[in-house]
C-alpha cells in the first residue's frame, strides 16, 4: 500500500511562513548587535504580511493537502473558505499584535528575540488550526496556538504579576486540554477515525454499547475548545491573565486566542459531530447566553478609578463578545448558513478590538495605573487618539457611527430567531442594552474636562503622540473599521462564504 502523501506548499504557506520566521529571528536575535535588535520587531510584521498575501492564491477555497492515498477525500489539512477567512483573521490580528509590541521590545521592557519567537510560533498555530480537517491535528494547533502564549504572558521584566497571571492561565489551560484528550480519545473509540468526516460518518453506526461513552466524548472535546474561547464556566482567568500579561499580549490573546478556541468548536461541531446537534446545540446555547451575561456584568461592575481598569473592562467586554459569537455556533444545530455570521461578527470584532487596545496601550505608556478615568479629557490632549477609542467602543457597543457592530449583532440575533431559539434572542437582547452603558460610559470620560488627578511619579500628563507603530495600527484599524461602517455589506458578503 502506498502511504506516501504529497505535499502541496502553496496551500500550508501561510502557517509556514510564520513557523519559519519565528526561527529565523530567534537565531538571528543571536548575532544582531544592541542598536540594531529593533529590527527584529519590523521583521516579524513583515513576516505576517507576507503570510498573509500567501493566503491570496487559496481565496477560490478549493485545496487540500496531506490526504490519505487511498481515500483522497480524507485529508489532514484543507483551504476552504472557512479556512481561509479566519486564517486572514488570526494572521492579521497578529501582525497588529506585532505593531502594538513593537515599543515594548524596543523599550527593553521584554526581550526582542524571545518575544517575536513565541508570537509568531502562536500565530503559526493560529493559521494551522482552522486548516485542521483531524483532531488530531486539531489539537496540535491548538497546543501551538497556545504553549507560546504562557510564556508571553510572563515574558515582561520585573514584577511578579507576569508569572502569578502566567500559572493561572496555564493550569487551567492545561486541564481543559486534558479533559478535551480524554473526550477525543472517546470519541475515536467510538468511531474508530480521526478525520472529522470520518467521525461524522463513523458515529452513527458505532457500537450502541458505546452510546454513553461517545455522548461524553463529544460533550468532553468541545471543553479544550470553550476554554480557549473563554465561554463560561472557563472564563475567569481572562481579567487576571489580561492585567499581568503586557498590553500587546492581552490584545493578541483577545482576537486570535479567542478565534482559535471559536474555530475549533465550528469545527468539531459542524464537521464531526453533525448528528449531535441535539447534544451540543442545547450546551452551546446555554453556554452563549451565560458567557454574554458574565461577562458584561461583570463589565458594568468596574470601578473606573480602580488600577487597571481600562484592561479589565475590555477582559471582560471580550467575555461578553464571546457569548455573542457563540450564538450561530449553537443555532447551527437547527439552522443553516450560520456559521458565515459567526465569521463575520468576529471580523468586526478583531478590527475594533485591537483598534481599542491599540489606544490602550498608548495611554498606558504615559499611566502605568491605566484606569478608565484616566482616560478623562483625552480629546482636550489628543483628539485623533479619543476620536479613534470612541469609534471603536462605538462599534463594539452597536451604535453609530460604528455601523458595523450595529450590522454584526443583528446578523447574529438573526440567526438566533430563525434557528427559533426565542429565549437566546432575548438574552441577547438584554445583554447588548446591559454593554451599552459601559461603553458609552467610558466613551464619555474621552470628552469630560480634564482629569481631577496629576499624573503620578514617573507618568506624563498624556499629550505625547503615540509611537509610530501604534500610530499605524490604530489608523489601520480605523480605516478598517469605516470602510465596513460605510459598506457593512462587505463583510457580510465575504463572510457568507465561510461555511462548512
Amino acid at each position: 500500500m502506498n502511504l506516501v502523501q504529497t505535499v502541496d506548499w502553496a496551500v500550508i504557506a501561510p502557517p509556514v511562513i510564520a513557523a519559519v520566521a519565528a526561527v529565523a529571528l530567534l537565531v538571528a536575535d543571536l548575532f544582531l548587535p544592541a542598536a540594531r535588535k529593533a529590527l527584529l520587531g519590523w521583521g516579524a510584521a513583515a513576516a505576517l504580511a507576507v503570510a498573509l498575501l500567501a493566503l491570496l492564491p487559496l481565496r477560490d477555497g478549493d485545496r487540500a493537502t496531506f490526504c490519505l492515498p487511498g481515500d483522497p477525500d480524507l485529508c489532514s489539512y484543507a483551504a476552504d473558505r472557512f479556512a481561509v477567512t479566519v486564517q486572514l483573521l488570526v494572521l492579521g490580528g497578529a501582525f497588529l499584535a506585532a505593531l502594538l509590541s513593537i515599543p515594548e521590545t524596543e523599550d527593553g521592557a521584554v526581550p526582542g528575540g524571545e518575544f517575536w519567537f513565541l508570537l509568531l510560533s502562536s500565530a503559526a498555530g493560529a493559521a494551522l488550526l482552522p486548516a485542521a480537517r483531524d483532531l488530531a491535528t486539531l489539537i496540535i494547533a491548538l497546543e501551538v496556538t497556545t504553549l507560546p502564549a504562557y510564556a508571553l504572558v510572563a515574558l515582561r521584566r520585573g514584577g511578579s504579576a507576569g508569572p502569578e497571571a502566567a500559572l493561572k492561565f496555564f493550569l487551567s489551560s492545561v486541564t481543559a486540554t486534558a479533559v478535551g484528550l480524554l473526550g477525543v480519545s472517546f470519541v475515536y473509540a467510538g468511531a474508530g477515525s480521526l478525520y472529522l468526516e470520518g467521525i461524522a460518518a463513523g458515529l452513527p453506526t458505532a457500537d450502541p454499547r458505546l452510546a454513553t461513552l461517545v455522548d461524553a466524548g463529544v460533550a468532553l472535546t468541545l471543553v479544550a475548545f470553550a476554554f480557549k474561547a473563554a465561554a463560561v464556566p472557563f472564563h475567569f482567568w481572562v481579567p487576571e491573565t489580561y492585567v499581568g500579561a503586557p498590553l500587546p499580549v492581552a490584545a493578541y490573546l483577545s482576537v486570535v486566542g479567542k478565534m482559535a478556541g471559536v474555530a475549533g468548536l465550528v469545527l468539531v461541531t459542524t464537521l464531526a459531530f453533525p448528528g449531535y446537534g441535539d447534544l451540543w446545540g442545547p450546551v452551546a446555547g446555554v453556554l452563549a447566553g451565560l458567557t454574554m451575561t458574565a461577562g458584561n456584568v461583570a463589565a458594568l461592575r468596574t470601578d473606573p478609578e480602580a488600577p487597571h481598569s481600562a484592561v479589565r473592562l475590555l477582559a471582560w467586554s471580550s467575555i461578553g463578545q464571546a457569548g455573542y459569537l457563540l450564538v450561530p455556533i449553537a443555532a447551527s444545530a437547527y439552522a443553516t448558513d450560520t456559521i458565515g455570521t459567526a465569521v463575520a461578527y468576529a471580523l468586526m470584532y478583531g478590527v475594533v478590538n485591537l483598534g481599542a487596545f491599540a489606544v490602550a496601550a498608548h495611554v498606558a505608556r504615559q499611566r502605568s495605573a491605566h484606569r478608565i478615568a484616566d482616560y478623562r479629557g483625552l480629546y482636550a490632549r489628543q483628539p485623533a487618539a479619543a476620536l479613534a477609542l470612541a469609534f471603536f467602543l462605538l462599534c463594539l457597543a452597536g451604535l453609530p457611527p460604528g455601523i458595523i457592530g450595529l450590522f454584526a449583532k443583528v446578523a447574529v440575533f438573526e440567526t438566533a430567531v430563525d434557528a427559533d431559539l426565542g429565549v437566546l434572542a432575548v438574552v441577547m437582547a438584554v445583554n447588548v442594552a446591559v454593554a451599552l452603558y459601559y461603553y458609552l460610559r467610558w466613551t464619555a470620560y474621552l470628552f469630560r474636562g480634564p482629569a481631577a488627578t496629576e499624573a503620578g511619579p514617573g507618568e506624563t500628563a498624556g499629550s505625547g503622540r503615540p509611537a509610530a507603530p501604534l500610530t499605524g495600527a490604530i489608523v489601520l484599524a480605523a480605516l478598517v473599521g469605516v470602510v465596513l461602517s460605510g459598506a457593512p455589506q462587505i463583510i457580510l458578503t465575504f463572510a457568507s462564504g465561510a461555511m462548512l
